[in-house]
């Protein structure tokens, strides 16, 4: 072949290989664009020593279904915060210590976490009860604690400007499952089941309150131990007063008994509760007991919103299951936490500097967390009317 011929022809050749990859950067370029979560533009992992979250709360115990739930919640979330590339490029991560929620644990694991200084802030307990027990400890230690469970409503007073929630409070959350019964549900001579503890003689005071403004009777109250597991005698006296509803001022696992054997009594009036029993294990537990109870519930996984449907979608993906409530608000209290982290920094005068900063925080449960600075709570707090139907939380359509 002439040599100028060869010449022109690898020229050739050259020119059309350049231009050939220079479309195909260009596509590569336009694709990486359109498809942001593409092998070439995922997010390096975070590396470094961990951002470290104590958590307290129950592992073992009568209410370690929540510590589970607030697990999952938790993973899922670090899932999302560190597959993100982390805080700062740094990995979160959590100890949960087993306080059982009660307080005299809940005060040992608060010494604990005071004198670790990786622990940048606290998550827990579960029960207001065992929160309140440790929150001077936090306090005097200068520690964030972020009880995002606690309602009741001289948590946040208990450990000064440390003490944080998101959590619905028994101030809001009674009166209006007292409108609830009486108002939206019709129900006028109501029995009372009643879990003894700081969060259940709140509940019912409250509660007793609005339904004499109503104008409405409470016509027999059963107080029993957390542990208790026989409610035939008390339910006695609930035949007795011919009450329209049973109200529930319980938590899952004895609400569900409760409920097994108001029916096995014999009684068919309906059953009301609030969040605390909004819960795959009170109607895993109660079966067929629990249909029809309606619940003033906070979340609900049909909810439209996509950031919801984003994360039920996630959370079955991962453990084949629908979350709880607790599940959603354990998910919530990291998210959360990532962000006061980025606005203050990893340290605990950062993050308790950061807190009043906060401002429409993406949540699953609320939508958005903005705080009141001097109650130290979440603003405007979300509500359903739920009905469990088929062993599922679902919305209450208005009828009965």
């Amino acid at each position: 072949m002439n040599s100028k011929l060869s010449t022109k022809i690898i020229t050739l050749i050259a020119l059309v290989a350049t231009a050939l990859f220079a479309l195909g950067g260009a596509a590569r370029s336009s694709a990486q664009t359109a498809q942001p979560t593409s092998a070439a533009t995922k997010v390096a992992a975070p590396t470094g020593e961990p951002i470290l979250i104590g958590v307290s709360g129950p592992i073992t115990g009568a209410n370690a279904q929540y510590g589970a739930q607030w697990k999952k919640g938790f993973d899922l979330a670090l899932e999302d915060v560190n597959g993100a590339g982390g805080i700062g490029g740094r990995p979160l991560a959590y100890d949960f210590q087993d306080s059982q929620s009660k307080p005299e644990q809940s005060v040992i694991v608060a010494q604990k976490f005071v004198s670790d200084p990786r622990i940048v802030i606290e998550l827990g307990d579960f029960s207001s009860t065992a929160s309140m027990a440790a929150s001077p400890i936090y306090q005097r230690g200068g520690l964030v604690q972020f009880g995002f469970t606690n309602s009741h409503p001289d948590f946040t007073k208990a450990g000064g400007d440390y003490t944080w929630s998101t959590s619905v409070t028994q101030a809001q959350a009674s009166p209006l499952l007292a409108d609830f019964t009486i108002k939206t549900l019709g129900f006028k001579r109501l029995a009372v089941f009643q879990i003894t503890n700081d969060w259940g003689k709140s509940t019912l005071d409250l509660f007793a309150l609005r339904v004499k403004e109503l104008g409405a009777e409470i016509v027999a109250t059963q107080a029993y131990l957390p542990d208790e597991k026989d409610f035939r005698s008390a339910l006695t006296t609930v035949k007795g007063a011919n009450p329209d509803a049973i109200v529930l001022v319980s938590y899952q696992a004895d609400g569900a008994l409760i409920a097994q054997q108001v029916r096995e009594a014999g009684l068919t009036m309906p059953l009301v509760g609030s969040a605390s029993l909004q819960s795959p294990d009170f109607t895993k537990l109660g079966g067929k007991a629990v249909e029809g109870t309606f619940i003033l519930g906070e979340f609900l996984t049909t909810d439209p919103r996509p950031e919801v449907q984003t994360f039920v979608a996630k959370f079955k993906a991962k453990y084949n299951e629908e979350p709880d409530l607790f599940a959603s608000l354990a998910y919530d209290a990291i998210i959360l936490v990532g962000e006061a982290i980025k606005i203050g920094g990893p340290t605990r005068e950062g993050i308790h500097s950061a807190f009043p900063k906060l401002k429409d925080v993406p949540s699953v449960v609320y939508g958005k967390v903005t705080f009141d600075v001097t109650t130290r709570r979440a603003l405007d707090p979300k509500y359903e009317n739920l009905i469990v139907k088929d062993g599922q939380f679902v919305f209450w359509d208005g009828k009965k």
